[in-house]
């Protein structure tokens, strides 16, 4: 893995451990969340509350 490569990682895992923690501390987006139904609802959803979950590490 380069190093870029290993920064993408890190930051794709801090957005999405701080999106879980909106999601644990809002009763309203928690039902938000379970209520899409694919893996792009989750994407556009976590986009909205400005979280980039989207990209794989790997991608540039």
């Amino acid at each position: 893995m380069a190093k870029e490569d290993y920064e993408k990682f890190i930051y794709k895992i801090d957005q999405l451990n701080q999106f879980v923690e909106l999601i644990k501390n809002s009763p309203e987006k928690y039902q938000l969340i379970i209520n899409c139904k694919t893996h792009d609802d989750v994407v556009s959803l976590a986009k909205q509350w400005g979280y980039e979950i989207g990209k794989r590490w790997g991608e540039s």
